[in-house]
């Protein structure tokens, strides 16, 4: 539950009880003080904003993970075409009290808790007094979904939302993130702070995203003023998508895409993978969502180059490389990738399990590739922006521990090769196609094109190749014994 007050994201008697030179009080938490500074910074004049607090903190038992979203009134820059907003700033994904009561104290050269908070601009409506609450809870979702899966977001990164962002019947529902054009980095006592502007925009315009980039997209929309703008000021009343504003826009997307492939390297998905060449009822070595009852999990260090391979994928010409798997981590953490409390859980936990060293890679005769809807549709996505390129491709499961990676003959460090091309490591299935069945895969999958005109359950298959692919209805993956 959470409330609305005036504060400057302060505890009772906090930052508007310091003094005018900007000195705060002594239990002024300072991670919180640091990022606070920034909005003094950007609003000198607004110490004391709106905000939405969670009234039971995260800490304490309640389930939202931000403390504080302070809501700023921002006058826009009429010379360049920035509207006036409302400019939504989180406090809660980074490392407020550096007490290790949410985040774990990791020193102060590296990110504070997940490295980034939130931020968000809404175009101010005529006559509107007050802002609109809405993207505080928009910010919380976010926020549960990071600390709950351990995910972290970067600039580029696309949120499927598939819901008016505000709950109402616009054509906003779904998500881009970039930096945000006004605030800069903060060096806390618990480490550096960046942030991340929520920006909304259409399916049409997602859909580029997945099958271009997102920087790409988030480019266009920077020229297009209704649609952003330079400071990207989502529109909740924004009725048409920028191919619509401007044909031309699809043709340099079209272009992106033929030219550059996708960037995006994989996402969280319903996914589930058999090995046909075993027996259904050898449960050791099975691979579905679920062994049993009990979910075989990946290895931290399996985990570890999948989260690896999605973020490589991110960057704009990255290589087409899978980080070897017996790759040690650099403390535990990525180059540019926020602590991960479940990083340590998983190198134990899973390795007390399945020691790591001791897991086996196999070579598979004959495999089953089950998705969902969505999942499935994004297929040809993989196939065309991604192998085509050279490059790589990961569904991690989001309903077990299971991850399929398709690569490319140009992928270097996959354990999947052109005379095993379906090998397993753990429940990490990795398959390789040539070029060639690649072309072939597209030709008879160019139904997942337009995924609404056909009905569940949907099979393809390859017999020569001891392939098949299922596209099933999403209540097979929400049932754990499926």
């Amino acid at each position: 539950m959470e409330g609305t007050r005036p504060g400057g994201a302060a505890p009772a008697g906090g930052a508007g009880s310091g003094s005018a030179s900007g000195s705060f009080p002594s239990l002024f938490p300072p991670g919180l003080h640091g990022i606070y500074g920034e909005c003094r910074r950007l609003y000198p004049e607004q110490p004391n904003p709106l905000q939405v607090t969670a009234i039971l903190k995260y800490w304490l038992g309640g389930p939202d993970p931000l403390d504080y979203v302070s809501m700023y009134r921002n006058i826009g820059n009429p010379a360049l075409n920035v509207p006036e907003h409302w400019h939504y700033v989180s406090f809660g994904l980074s490392d407020l009290y550096g007490d290790n009561r949410v985040h774990e104290f990791t020193g102060t050269d590296g990110p504070s808790g997940f490295g980034f908070e939130l931020t968000f601009r809404l175009k101010r409506e005529t006559g509107e007094s007050a802002p609109p609450t809405w993207p505080a809870e928009l910010m919380q979702g976010l926020a549960r979904y990071v600390f709950q899966s351990e995910n972290t977001f970067c600039s580029g990164d696309h949120v499927s939302w598939h819901s008016p962002l505000d709950n109402s019947e616009s054509r906003i529902q779904h998500m881009l993130l970039t930096e945000d054009p006004q605030m800069q980095p903060v060096q806390t006592p618990f480490g550096v702070v960046t942030f991340l502007q929520i920006v909304g925009v259409c399916t049409e315009e997602l859909h580029a995203a997945q099958q271009w980039n997102g920087q790409g997209i988030l480019e266009l929309l920077r020229t297009v003023p209704v649609a952003g703008g330079p400071w990207l000021i989502t529109d909740m009343r924004r009725g048409e998508t920028i191919f619509e504003i401007d044909p031309h826009l699809q043709e340099r997307v079209d272009k992106g895409i033929e030219t550059d492939g996708s960037n995006l390297s994989g996402v969280s998905a319903k996914c589930a993978w058999d090995d046909l060449s075993r027996p259904p009822e050898d449960d050791e070595d099975s691979r579905s969502i679920c062994i049993g009852t009990q979910p075989r999990r990946l290895s931290g260090k399996d985990t570890e180059q999948i989260r690896e391979t999605l973020r490589r994928g991110l960057e704009i010409n990255s290589k087409p490389v899978l980080p070897p798997i017996n790759a040690q981590r650099q403390n535990g953490l990525n180059h540019d990738r926020a602590p991960s409390r479940k990083d340590s859980l998983e190198s134990e936990s899973s390795a007390a399990i399945i020691p790591h060293e001791l897991i086996r890679t196999r070579q598979l005769e004959s495999v089953h590739l089950k998705f969902n809807q969505e999942s499935g549709a994004l297929i040809p996505l993989c196939l065309r922006g991604r192998l085509l390129h050279g490059r790589h491709f990961t569904y991690k499961s989001i309903t077990g521990d299971t991850a399929i990676t398709f690569v490319s003959t140009g992928v270097e460090g996959a354990f999947a090769t052109e005379e095993h091309p379906y090998a397993a490591h753990g429940p990490w299935l990795q398959i390789l196609l040539t070029e060639e069945f690649v072309e072939r895969m597209l030709e008879d999958l160019e139904d997942l094109n337009s995924p609404e005109e056909f009905k569940l359950p949907k099979e393809y298959s390859w017999p020569e190749k001891k392939l098949k692919v299922s596209i099933l209805p999403d209540a097979v993956f929400d049932n754990p014994l499926h």
